[in-house]
């Protein structure tokens, strides 16, 4: 792999967004459909929290899929949810999945050690009941970064699922070289991190101002956000198609043998 120039997240921005334009439509309710599942398993007693961090890789791999279809100019059906959920490939990304739970259990500790007794004691206790929070400023600064390191873990493994599904890695070996390709790639990856949350703020602005703190304006944030995310896991794609090359080459290839 080359080395990068930082502009080229400039480029997988505007790579991501003109993939988004071409069918917003599809891939706001693929996105939907992820977060009602997640949410659903969510509920869960025991097992439920624990079900969706095994099937994070999979349900990426539909708005990735979805990016490789619209990549290549064909339409995408509702069908394309299921990409990770079909067998051979399951497996492999539940596996992953199974990394994915290990190291949000690993950052998880970090801050259960950190954090004061008193503001385990009020996180504890039910939301109708706790009244105003005091939080010191130590304890605040314990959760925004464990917030930040498990944000920082997720884009590390951003590419695992799609070097296990398309190019059919085994679970550490995905892992190993979704890292190794963020790491090998940093800069470009920092620009368009930079860029993206210079966007989504500056939008968020321009919406605030208009519309306000109303009721109107809190449901339009919140459907800019996801726009935003549906654009970051665009331009995610894009990121992936340049560093380990074009998923649709590798299938015309294996078509051909």
């Amino acid at each position: 792999m080359s080395r990068l120039p930082a502009i080229t997240g400039w480029h997988w921005i505007k790579q991501g967004f003109a993939l988004f334009r071409k069918q917003p439509a599809i891939l706001t309710m693929l996105l939907f459909a992820t977060l009602l599942m997640s949410l659903t398993l969510a509920t869960i007693p025991f097992l439920g929290q624990i079900l969706t961090m095994v099937l994070i890789p999979s349900f990426s791999m539909a708005i990735m899929q979805a990016c490789n279809l619209i990549g290549q100019d064909q339409p995408v059906a509702p069908g394309v949810l299921l990409t990770g959920f079909r067998p051979p490939a399951l497996a492999r990304l539940c596996k992953l999945g199974l990394i994915y739970l290990l190291i949000s259990i690993v950052l998880g500790l970090i801050p259960a050690f950190m954090i004061s007794p008193e503001f385990i004691k009020q996180m504890s206790v039910p939301l109708a009941q706790r009244g105003t929070l005091q939080i010191s400023p130590a304890d605040m600064q314990v959760v925004l970064l464990a917030g930040l390191l498990q944000g920082a873990a997720l884009l590390l493994m951003c590419f695992a699922p799609a070097l296990a599904y398309w190019q059919q890695m085994k679970p550490g070996k995905a892992t190993f070289y979704s890292v190794f390709g963020i790491f090998g790639a940093i800069r470009p990856f920092a620009l368009m991190l930079m860029a993206w949350v210079a966007m989504f703020v500056g939008a968020s602005l321009v919406v605030g101002m208009v519309l306000g703190k109303s009721k109107g304006g809190q449901i339009a944030i919140l459907w800019l956000m996801l726009q935003f995310v549906l654009l970051l896991q665009c331009a995610i794609f894009a990121a992936y198609r340049q560093i380990f090359g074009d998923p649709s080459l590798l299938q015309k290839e294996a078509a051909l043998k």
